[in-house]
């Protein structure tokens, strides 16, 4: 039985500490951000409504989402293992759910008041620096709770739980990762269906801006950046550190033993350091890009965290992996764990700051890609949405021979060790992780920059000068969105790969547990064989690619039905309220937002019980080992759909930027209406499926952590219980698959209704293209 020494309980407890204190510069941060002007009264009530919006969506999803953790939370109690550590467990579960759910509202609540700051600064000289600043600084805030509730649910669980800690925060983990997950398919569904019918009735149909206030969408559109961009990354950006930290932690002490335990909590109080001087020197010099500003502000932090890193393991990490011995069997292993850690970690870093530039080079305004897709708009939408494609495909790619390189590198540190070479991946993405304050900045900065523009053009009060500079932050934050999301789905890749390691870690400890009685063989042999020619275990490795494919597909689709709705209430207030055209009339925001509540909270279902349900149906029913090919089938197609969905997206919004500020014809032109077509198809890509793959290869990887032993126990002669393994398998099944049917089933309902609408244009309003005068909107 492993103990903490009285040095690892000081150092535990000072990174206890040290996520109190981030917590209170959050606090700091936050003031800071409120103490900026809120601009106009005509301002003000645009940012009011949107505010409404936004906290009145999180609350129905929450109170939705409780009932779903209520359940989760009795089931863990039913999994084997001593009755402590199944009670902590489930606790930790709520915790990290909680603290998942906490932190997205956080990010919400602070976004909707920052972005009528970030418009109020284009009313002032210098608003291209104060602007930047104001929306950099909200993403503080949320990176600081980010890294305060991570150190401090991980600190105090190793304090209260020591050795079974590791066993306790796969609960804390799971719960972060669930609720990651649910917040992305619904925040992604409700942004993006806001989104792309304003796009298609307002700008493709009625010729208007995109956040014109005779809109009916416009404010659902605004109150779907936060809840999508700010609350859903929030969570997601939180359980990528609650998950890494759980594989690292499991890994760590199977290989190193009481150092192996501590150590990732220290890279990562390290990160807590990097994250306070990372917000405080991002500032933007003068006349400079904001984009420059950030890069630098990232890089810099990224440097000090790895020199840091480096230094704590000199200080606290053993000379010889001897005098450290964990679990797990490493070999002959000679190298010294001080340098391979620290090399590690700076693997870690420098996997987030390749993907930055990789990302951003693929999705910029400025770089060839993006340039190419906004040229292509002069011959129509079909060669957009095809060369969007095509950045996507070509993107992905290197992207994750990129990460498969950073594995390989932990690997060859390792010496050929598989167990050591898990837990340097799981370094590795600590020491990506100490960058994750300026990465939740980067992110939040995206959806606050585009608000602000929202705000400004609604209100009719910002001048073109200033109106320019709102633009230029926006497209900075397109890039940064898409940056983060690289970043996030390296931080997936490198967590399910090490968590990889710890539900191999979970089977060898159920199959000692139960291999002095007796010894498997025949079909049961093979379900517990992790040998990849094993036929069985290679349909597990199918199964988990098509687990991804499907989910993808639910996510767009739920879009596409979301988003179709939209349009017809636009194309109904437009064709039933001619006087919304000449500002006559006030369009009907109210029901837009409505609907995409409702919308939205109806269709997370399904592809949340796909993700809860398909591991457990696979592991009861095929067994162990073809549950390993499961994840290893998720983690490959995963890494490949998320990145191609993220980086077509990005190109298509940032190549319809570029047309807006006036390249191949402008506003107005055949290229824009091209660009706003392969835009719209690029929502759903980069903004809801894509992101919403981060946080599902984590639930499933975790799931199969904690069905693992119970699985085990249920496979081998003597416990064996083949008839309740393949009914909880049948059960599991029959869920996911029930989910699905139901929604093939208000398709079709709502199909058999569609030739009961009116045609695009059928009596609707005259297309007035002109900007007409600006009046102050009354949410």
């Amino acid at each position: 039985m492993l103990e903490l020494g009285t040095t690892s309980v000081v150092i535990v407890s000072v990174i206890a500490a040290v996520g109190a204190l981030c917590l209170v510069v959050a606090v700091v941060l936050r003031r800071q951000v409120l103490a900026a002007d809120e601009g106009t009264t005509a301002m003000q009530t645009i940012a009011l409504a949107i505010q409404e919006g936004a906290s009145a969506y999180l609350s129905r999803q929450f109170r939705t989402l409780a009932l779903f953790a209520v359940v989760v939370f009795g089931l863990l109690f039913l999994l084997p293992g001593d009755t402590g550590v199944r009670v902590g467990r489930s606790v930790a579960f709520l915790v990290g759910a909680g603290f998942s759910a906490a932190i997205g509202y956080l990010g919400m609540w602070l976004a909707v008041r920052a972005n009528v700051r970030v418009a109020a600064s284009a009313l002032r000289p210098g608003a291209r620096a104060e602007g930047a600043r104001i929306a950099f600084r909200t993403g503080g805030v949320v990176g600081m709770c980010v890294v305060g509730l991570g150190l401090l649910g991980a600190a105090g669980v190793v304090l209260l739980f020591r050795a079974d800690a590791p066993a306790v925060l796969e609960g804390f983990g799971f719960g972060a990762a669930l609720l990651a997950m649910f917040m992305r398919v619904g925040g992604g569904i409700f942004t993006k269906a806001a989104d792309v019918g304003a796009d298609l009735v307002g700008k493709v149909e009625q010729g208007i801006p995109e956040d014109d206030p005779r809109n009916a969408a416009t404010i659902a559109d605004n109150v779907g950046d936060n809840v999508g961009d700010c609350a859903g990354m929030a969570a997601d950006l939180f359980e990528s550190y609650a998950v890494m930290l759980v594989a690292a932690l499991i890994l760590g002490r199977a290989t190193m033993g009481e150092q192996g335990l501590v150590f990732p909590l220290i890279v990562t109080a390290v990160g807590a350091v990097v994250a306070v001087v990372g917000v405080a020197i991002t500032r933007v010099r003068g006349t400079e890009s904001g984009l420059r500003a950030i890069y630098r502000g990232f890089y810099l932090s990224a440097l000090l965290g790895a020199v840091l890193a480096a230094v704590a393991a000199y200080l606290y990490l053993p000379a010889t992996f001897a005098e450290s011995p964990g679990t797990a069997d490493l070999g002959d292993v000679g190298s010294d764990p001080r340098l391979v850690a620290s090399l590690a970690v700076v693997l870690g870093v420098v996997l987030a700051g390749v993907i930055l530039w990789v990302t951003g080079y693929f999705t910029g305004t400025t770089s060839k890609p993006t340039l190419h897709v906004a040229a292509t708009s002069r011959t129509g939408a079909a060669t957009v949405v095809l060369s969007g494609i095509g950045v996507g495909f070509e993107s992905a790619v290197y992207t994750s021979g990129i990460i498969a390189a950073t594995i390989c590198g932990a690997f060859l540190l390792a010496g050929g060790s598989v167990w050591l070479s898990l837990f340097l991946v799981a370094l590795a993405g600590c020491g990506l992780l100490t960058t994750v304050g300026v990465i939740v900045a980067m992110d939040t900065f995206g959806p606050v920059s585009d608000n602000a523009q929202g705000i400004a053009e609604m209100s009719g009060d910002v001048d073109d000068a200033g109106a320019q500079v709102l633009t230029d932050l926006d497209a900075v934050g397109n890039t940064t969105k898409a940056i983060t999301k690289g970043i996030a789905i390296a931080t997936a890749v490198l967590a399910a790969t090490a968590l990889f390691g710890s539900y191999a870690d979970a089977v060898n400890e159920a199959l000692h547990d139960v291999g002095e009685r007796a010894a498997p063989s025949g079909i049961v042999a093979s379900m517990l064989s992790f040998e990849i020619i094993s036929p069985v275990t290679l349909v597990g490795v199918i199964l988990g690619a098509a687990t991804v494919f499907l989910f993808s597909g639910l996510a767009i689709d739920a879009v596409t039905r979301a988003a179709g709705a939209i349009v017809l209430e636009v194309r109904r207030q437009f064709r039933e309220h001619p006087g919304i055209m000449t500002y006559d009339e006030r369009p009907e925001y109210g029901r837009v937002v409505d609907i995409c509540t409702r919308d939205s909270l109806r269709e997370l279902a399904t592809p949340g019980l796909l993700a809860a349900f398909a591991p457990i149906a696979v592991g009861f029913g095929l067994g162990v080992g073809p549950l390993a090919g499961f994840l290893a089938g998720a983690i490959g197609a995963g890494v490949l759909m998320a990145v191609f969905l993220a980086n077509s997206g990005g190109s298509w919004d940032n190549a319809k930027k570029i047309v807006e500020d006036g390249r191949h014809g402008g506003k107005g032109s055949p290229a824009h209406e091209a660009v706003v077509i392969g835009d719209t198809v690029g929502d759903p890509f980069k903004d809801t499926a894509g992101p919403a793959i981060n946080p599902l290869i984590k639930v499933m990887n975790l799931v199969a952590v904690l069905v693992a032993p119970a699985v085990v126990a249920m496979s081998v002669p003597d416990d064996a219980n083949h008839v309740l393994r393949i009914g909880i398998a049948v059960v599991a099944a029959g869920i996911a698959v029930a989910a699905i049917v139901l929604s093939r089933l208000r398709v079709a309902r709502i199909d058999a209704g569609a030739d009961d609408e009116p045609l695009a244009g059928a009596g609707a309003a005259p297309d007035v293209r002109g900007p007409g005068p600006r009046t102050t909107m009354d949410p």
